[in-house]
């Protein structure tokens, strides 16, 4: 019998998804209190195994920006929606003022198996507004060691002008840095510092490593870790419905990104939308 789901609010600022018998699967906190510096949006944190393994990390020290489970653009018409220093040409990277930021406007769905709102992507010195987005996550219970998070989102550009979405690989010439899109900030201990080859990232194609698996097209992804303490092995699988895309990895981080494009700015024409389209299954093994 597969364990119900049920769905607790935190006030007007986040909603938590538990398993049967209480365990917290999720914490979706959809009105962010986090600095404007950080490109303040929605984020999931903690996200669990049904074994109540906690596999992501929240404002790491190394880039407090890094915000567990979350979707951004890094370069948006100019500005970052990423958080951090902004990278240029001419002098690297440097905290600019640009920051923009994703705010919650309404619920569509507030249910156990889906979570459905919309957000306005604003500027955050002057507010101007850039996209409008209706997002949707969706849970499923596989198995008792199993459960599927689906994650979809379309954008309107909901201004007079065209928008460039980018990264600094495209955007800027920093080569190998095109994290953007659906972000995934792991917890420390899913590290792949091991002489077991079974512990590690591995893609679609027989990749293997994180010199194989970075900016490699491909389908889906997995990290494969091991949790301290309990010494459980545990299974992250990260799919893009549509089809290939070109996978951002850092294993030391760890961090996985699944950018919507690569090589190129995507330029959005006024009144255009963008959609993706993203699985993530956690696995206890």
């Amino acid at each position: 019998m597969k364990p119900a789901l049920t769905l607790v609010e935190d006030g007007d600022r986040a909603v938590e998804l538990h398993r049967a018998g209480g365990g917290l699967l999720l914490r979706y906190v959809y009105r962010p209190d986090t600095a404007a510096d950080e490109s303040p949006r929605p984020y999931a944190h903690p996200v669990n195994s049904l074994a109540g393994e906690v596999l992501t990390n929240f404002r790491p020290n190394d880039h407090r920006w890094h915000h567990g489970l979350n979707f951004t653009i890094n370069c948006l018409a100019g500005f970052n929606f990423w958080g951090g220093g902004t990278y240029q040409k001419a002098d690297g990277y440097q905290m600019r003022g640009d920051h923009g930021g994703q705010h919650h406007t309404g619920w569509l769905e507030k249910s156990a198996t889906r979570l459905a709102h919309t957000l306005d992507w604003r500027v955050g010195a002057t507010g101007e507004l850039l996209l409008q987005e209706e997002r949707a996550l969706v849970f499923a219970v596989v198995s008792p060691q199993v459960w599927t998070l689906r994650w979809t989102a379309t954008l309107k550009n909901v201004t007079a002008r065209p928008l460039e979405l980018g990264q600094y690989h495209s955007h800027a010439g920093l080569a190998g840095s095109h994290y953007s899109g659906l972000q995934f900030r792991g917890a420390r201990d899913l590290l792949d510092d091991h002489l077991d080859d079974t512990i590690g990232l591995i893609a679609e194609g027989g990749l293997s490593g994180e010199k194989a698996v970075h900016g490699a097209a491909a389908g889906g992804m997995e990290w494969h870790g091991q949790k301290d303490t309990p010494q459980r092995r545990v299974t992250i699988r990260f799919v893009n419905n549509p089809g290939p895309l070109h996978w951002f990895v850092r294993r030391h981080n760890p961090l996985v990104a699944l950018p919507f494009q690569y090589e190129h700015d995507l330029s959005l024409a006024p009144g255009a939308t963008l959609a993706i389209d993203h699985t993530l299954t956690f696995t206890d093994l």
